[in-house]
């Protein structure tokens, strides 16, 4: 085996170059405005009723709004607008004669910063790294998923409107909007993270919120082997199947960590090859030189404008790519997908919504119904079976956990029916008192026929890697 696959050490490994930091130029902040007070909507994150110290709070936050220079106030770097704004904090606070503690202080510049320049009560949220979706149903029923698992939490905001100044500060940051007349709206925030939401009147009880927060630390194949959500075989094999050009559809449901998984194996892809990516938002962070990203256009509020996935798909094989990776097939692009797979872009991507192998065949059956085409129901499976050689399946067990639970490869036509064998599956054993899932991997005890194509390729495999009930190491 050759020590590229064995070490999965690839560009993952490579540290990231630190971003160039732009000089600091020190700017007055807090200048006297000549224009009339006006009572501002944002306010600190609120205190019970009747508190007088929360009262106090709410008047300096409402002194700071009339007082400062936002503009000026936006140029500064961050250390330096907090440390003026907790200047202007300490003062107003010690006018308004407040029992307040330095670590009380400190927290009210937080929220103040956040509020005006930030997303307010869902900047905490953002900058936790163990939070992975952030999920609101109203101001006042709010849940985020930590370590796979849903939480309810306490955001403070103050009431629906406050929620309502959070969403469209978010979607005016990405040119888009969300009123009565387009209540509901699906955009990339600036730091990649996806964010949906439904206003009055399609939100009954208020505005709905999720945010797939955007990961910074991109998990190589490595560390999902250190995570216990695939083996350290299951990897090498996968890692030098990618590297041969063999057409993989990672499978799996929502939150199963889909994406995550193609960024993993995608690392593996020679860098002498030009990648094209199709997404409805840019998640994928691919580390070769040659990568052409592209992403959909929601229709505007004409209804003019839209650019779904099926029109980056023909346009993307206009581009002279060497293989395509779609971030989430689930319509009429699927039929051109397949095409451009069987028509010289071997080792394409894509994910897809399925509960198993099986099940991700059928939706890409339906799927290519959905375009129209007088197609049979043999010639559809015809093109899906030659233009897929791999399924990974991910799924999220109850304990919260992701892992890899089937590696099937797809061998050809057998009559009418698509014929597909598993080559590694997750087998569970049991549950322990606290909810954990026992489980082990292990070969079926098929040897998958692309192994022909790596020995050409002077790829090697021990035998033990595809024996029956071994488990997987």
């Amino acid at each position: 085996m050759t020590s590229r696959f064995s070490t999965l050490q690839n560009r993952d490994a490579r540290p990231l170059r630190a971003p160039e930091t732009a000089p600091v130029t020190q700017h007055a902040v807090v200048i006297p405005t000549t224009r009339k007070p006006v009572a501002p909507k944002p306010e600190a994150a609120p205190a019970k009723s009747g508190n007088k110290v929360g009262d106090a709070r709410v008047r300096i936050h409402r002194m700071l709004l009339e007082e400062i220079n936002l503009v000026a106030l936006e140029r500064l770097p961050k250390d330096e607008m907090r440390r003026q704004v907790h200047e202007f904090v300490s003062e107003k606070a010690r006018q308004e004669r407040m029992a307040i503690n330095t670590v009380e202080l400190d927290a009210l510049v937080d929220d103040i910063v956040d509020e005006m320049v930030g997303l307010g009560p869902l900047e905490p949220l953002l900058k936790d790294p163990e939070i992975n979706d952030i999920l609101i149903n109203g101001h006042q029923n709010c849940f985020v998923e930590k370590r796979g698992k849903l939480q309810q939490v306490h955001i403070p905001f103050k009431d629906e409107a406050h929620l309502l100044r959070i969403i469209n500060k978010i979607v005016a940051a990405v040119g888009r909007r969300v009123d009565e007349s387009q209540p509901m709206v699906d955009a990339r925030m600036l730091d990649g993270s996806r964010f949906n939401a439904a206003i009055r009147p399609v939100g009954v009880d208020g505005p709905l919120v999720s945010i797939r927060k955007f990961s910074k630390n991109k998990l190589g194949l490595h560390k999902l082997v250190e995570f216990g959500a695939i083996t350290q075989n299951m990897a090498e094999v996968l890692a030098a199947a990618v590297h041969a050009r063999k057409t993989t559809i990672i499978s799996g449901g929502t939150g199963t960590g889909k994406t995550t998984m193609l960024n993993a194996l995608s690392a593996f892809i020679p860098e002498d090859e030009r990648l094209i990516t199709i997404e409805d938002a840019a998640e994928l962070q691919l580390q070769q030189p040659h990568v052409a990203r592209m992403e959909t256009r929601p229709a505007n509020i004409e209804g003019h404008g839209e650019l779904k996935q099926r029109d980056l798909v023909k346009n993307a094989l206009r581009m002279r790519p060497d293989r395509v990776i779609l971030g989430e097939c689930r319509g009429e692009e699927a039929f051109d997908m397949l095409q451009a797979m069987n028509t010289g872009h071997e080792g394409s991507m894509a994910t897809i919504h399925a509960n198993t192998p099986r099940d991700a065949i059928s939706r890409l059956e339906q799927m290519l119904g959905m375009t129209g085409m007088p197609m049979t129901v043999q010639s559809i499976r015809s093109q899906i079976a030659s233009a897929i050689d791999i399924i990974v399946q991910l799924t999220r067990l109850s304990d919260g956990k992701r892992k890899v639970t089937s590696v099937a490869e797809v061998t050809g036509m057998e009559g009418d029916v698509i014929q597909m064998q598993e080559i590694f599956r997750f087998v569970r054993t049991g549950m322990e008192a606290d909810g954990k899932i026992l489980g082990h991997y292990e070969a079926t005890g098929i040897r998958p026929r692309f192994l022909e194509d790596l020995r050409a390729m002077g790829i090697e495999f021990p035998g033990r890697y595809f024996e029956p009930g071994r488990p997987q190491e």
